[in-house]
């Protein structure tokens, strides 16, 4: 029941096999009517939510009709509110404390006997949202699920309001969702060339970084002859550069992909994933400075690589989560892209870094 899953709905809730009976297509109003008295506190009600959420855009004008009443009294209250409703093809049906119980389909109601009770007659759910859920979570839920309105509940489980698909038509989460699922199902089904097509392009990206890389080294030749200290540290800012980049592009990905990162608070995400690199870059560039400095007894190379280190962990951390970003706002495939392109910038812009520290700190020993 919903209210066995209400803790977790501050994502979204999961769909139970009864609950896919029942089809989903509702927009129902109050049963009390409508007045401006109800409207003002509707309206109310939904300011009192934070922008973006299933709390600010859900109507709160619906019919519910109760699970102990009988088929007659509730089909009653479906032909007296009609008129005001876009669709009555779904019922939600309430239990004590105004609590979602289950959904009651239209031709089930119609089909029913007239003495038999609402309860008999119902399909429980757990598909619902919070009150808090973002915006682009319920598109993605109604994509994904394939419904055309879902319940949106407070957190003692009871209705409050559903979202429609009409709604978050023109969010931009739903056509993530769509576009990123043709995307997928094309990587995974697609005919070969296709897939040639879509990943080869970003790996001739990567093939033209590496020769990049190399240019870069070649023109810093003469500090590795002078100091061959300097060359035993490239693999070590290369190598955690890139490991950061891809935990923070796969944190992103699937963050995405679970809802837990809503593209309407990225700067949120964003600001946060760079402070996560800019952290543990200064955490690993400040021991591996350290070591640096110890073994090869040499304070100012450790200095060029404990700040080398923290600049390019930081840098990778941003790429991780701006690249893919970019790339779902652009219509491309991230999945195939992210990590070509990430590794590229990272690794000319690492060298790049790294050299520049050590011809500050040890020019005078070239």
């Amino acid at each position: 029941m919903l209210l066995e899953n209400t803790a977790r709905l501050d994502a979204l809730a999961v769909e139970t096999p009864r609950a896919r009976r029942s089809g989903t297509s509702v927009l129902e109003r109050p049963r009390t009517g409508h007045s401006p008295a109800a409207g003002q506190a509707a309206t109310n009600l939904r300011t009192g939510h934070q922008p973006h959420t299933a709390g600010r855009i859900m109507t709160t004008r619906l019919v519910s009709v109760r699970r102990d009443e009988t088929a007659a009294a509730a089909l009653e209250q479906v032909r007296r509110l009609a008129n005001e409703t876009e669709t009555i093809d779904t019922l939600y049906v309430t239990g004590a404390g105004r609590r979602l119980e289950g959904v009651l389909t239209l031709r089930d109601l119609l089909a029913a006997d007239p003495g038999s009770v609402v309860d008999d007659l119902m399909s429980r759910t757990d598909v619902a949202v919070a009150t808090g859920t973002a915006q682009e979570q319920v598109a993605r839920l109604l994509h994904e699920l394939g419904l055309l309105a879902v319940p949106v509940v407070d957190e003692e489980a009871r209705l409050v309001g559903i979202v429609t698909a009409d709604d978050v038509s023109g969010h931009a989460g739903l056509a993530d969702a769509r576009n990123e699922a043709d995307r997928s199902a094309l990587l995974v089904h697609g005919s070969i060339a296709h897939i040639w097509k879509v990943r080869l392009p970003f790996l001739l990206i990567t093939l033209v970084a590496g020769v990049l890389a190399g240019l870069v080294i070649e023109g810093f030749e003469e500090a590795l002859e002078s100091i061959a200290a300097v060359a035993v540290f490239i693999p070590l800012i290369m190598d955690m550069g890139g490991n950061v980049g891809t935990q923070s592009s796969t944190v992103f990905a699937r963050g995405v992909v679970l809802g837990h990162i809503h593209m309407s608070r990225f700067r949120d995400h964003f600001l946060k994933e760079v402070g996560v690199g800019l952290s543990l870059g200064v955490l690993v560039g400040t021991v591996s400075g350290v070591i640096a400095a110890l073994w090869q007894g040499m304070p100012l190379l450790g200095l060029a690589v404990g700040l080398a280190l923290v600049a390019a962990m930081t840098l990778a951390s941003l790429l991780g989560f701006l690249v893919p970003y970019v790339l779902i706002r652009l219509g491309i495939d991230q999945a195939a892209g992210s990590a070509p392109i990430i590794t590229s910038i990272k690794d000319i812009a690492g060298l790049l870094i790294y050299f520049g520290f050590v011809s500050l700190f040890l020019a005078h020993l070239m």
